[in-house]
């Protein structure tokens, strides 16, 4: 890997990593969309619509195909919010909370089974590197 370029290590390994959480999510009929989205929702308060997309970094129309689906499989349910009528909130159902905790026992094993293999400095080290990349993007200080 030391003639590989940093973005193509980023790249390489988000993909597989998104790679094993979609088979994984396959395995119950889901997405790795679908469990982000799960856990992403406040579990007993609902969460803004439009809080959603930002927060997982999720375009518009990819959201609104997600939500729909998982509308439609009865993971969530959609209200006005009483605070803005102009805004919807995102509630899980009892069906979407166990798939919610399904999720995060996902995430938690993948954390899990990193931390058993890599060093806690070395995992500091790689958190701090990518907030560093993250803050050099943010703001706007490679182009």
């Amino acid at each position: 890997m030391k003639d590989k370029t940093i973005d193509y290590i980023l790249r390489a390994t988000w993909q597989a990593v998104a790679r094993m959480y979609n088979e994984e999510a396959a395995k119950y009929g889901a997405t790795m969309a679908t469990g982000f989205v799960l856990l992403s929702i406040d579990k007993d308060n609902g969460t803004p619509s439009t809080t959603l997309g930002p927060r997982m970094g999720m375009e518009a129309t990819s959201l609104t195909r997600t939500l729909k689906s998982m509308e439609e499989k009865g993971l969530i349910i959609r209200e006005k919010n009483p605070e803005d009528g102009r805004g919807v909130l995102i509630f899980l159902t009892e069906f979407g909370k166990e798939k919610r905790e399904l999720s995060k026992n996902t995430v938690l094993k993948f954390n899990e089974t990193i931390k058993e293999h890599i060093s806690e400095e070395k995992l500091q080290h790689f958190i701090e590197t990518s907030e560093i990349i993250n803050n050099l993007i943010t703001e706007k200080k490679i182009f």
